[in-house]
């Protein structure tokens, strides 16, 4: 996977089906439980989980500052993809989320994509263990769920 100056990527082999991945994002109950680093808790206000779709949500910081986000879904395919376009306030940028079994698991690639190589290095001595801690409370929210082979 070809990373540029303006990305960044994370990715996790989960111990779960592309599908149960896929569902943990789709379901904004499931979603609440673990997006965001530790510590973090979402209040979603819209989730229009669709390809036009809005997404806007506040997280909730352990030190009690609130960050509102604003996104728009761009590209959905079950089980496989999920690209959203996050608009507002803080950073700009556009997440691809990709699903590929894995030996009876699933590789989950996480990328940001910045406008900027300026905007991109700002953030990513926070970001990048942010994401690792986000994909740790996923990681833990589908060890809860039922299997599905």
């Amino acid at each position: 996977m070809s990373v540029s100056d303006q990305e960044i990527v994370s990715e996790r082999v989960l111990d779960a089906s592309a599908e149960q991945v896929f569902e943990a994002y789709r379901d904004p109950t499931r979603l609440a439980r673990w997006w965001g680093p530790a510590g973090f808790s979402s209040t979603f206000k819209e989730f229009d989980f669709r390809p036009g779709g809005a997404w806007k949500f506040t997280m909730h910081g352990p030190d009690g500052t609130d960050y509102y986000n604003e996104s728009e879904f761009v590209e959905i395919e079950p089980g496989k993809r999920i690209v959203l376009e996050h608009l507002r306030p803080m950073h700009r940028f556009l997440m691809t989320m990709t699903l590929a079994e894995e030996a009876g698991k699933t590789r989950l690639a996480w990328r940001l994509r910045f406008e900027s190589v300026e905007e991109c290095e700002r953030i990513k001595q926070f970001v990048v263990p942010a994401n690792e801690q986000n994909l740790d409370r996923l990681a833990a929210e589908l060890s809860k769920m039922s299997p599905v082979r």
